[in-house]
């Protein structure tokens, strides 16, 4: 009986001991989940920062604004015709497909022109901010 009594106790004193290692993992785990996710969070509002001052910088502003048309389309409508027609911002900018919002054969020369001009030597990372600080615009 004494024998029985010790081996439950020595299997509680395990099992017991066990729970608390695993709840720390488990602590553990979820702590850096968090820290990923806020690190991400971040590195998005810097990226959005980073596009905005771009679109700024390459004088974007002088024919887009957020949700006006001033010589071309508003930020907003331009969002919202690539999110539409699942077009692709970043190879829009990078010349590597076709205009699909404003398509006036002038409009576009003008545009290519200014993209040519403008953000030919942004890195696929800038470019990337860029079309993620104009996804923000709301």
């Amino acid at each position: 009986m004494k024998k029985s009594i010790l081996a439950l106790g020595l299997v509680a004193a395990i099992l017991t001991s066990c729970g608390d290692k695993k709840k720390e993992e488990v602590k553990t785990e979820v702590e850096t989940k968090v820290e990923a996710v806020q690190e991400k969070a971040t590195e998005a509002v810097d990226n959005i920062a980073l596009g905005k001052q771009l679109f700024t910088d390459k004088t974007c502003t002088t024919c887009h604004q957020a949700d006006t048309k001033v010589i071309g389309p508003s930020i907003k409508e331009i969002v919202k015709v690539y999110n539409e027609k699942e077009g692709n911002l970043v190879k829009f900018l990078k010349g590597e497909s076709a205009a699909i919002v404003d398509t006036d054969p002038g409009q576009v020369a003008i545009m290519k022109a200014n993209l040519d001009g403008f953000v030919k030597d942004l890195t696929g990372d800038e470019l990337a901010a860029l079309a993620a600080y104009m996804r923000s615009v709301k």
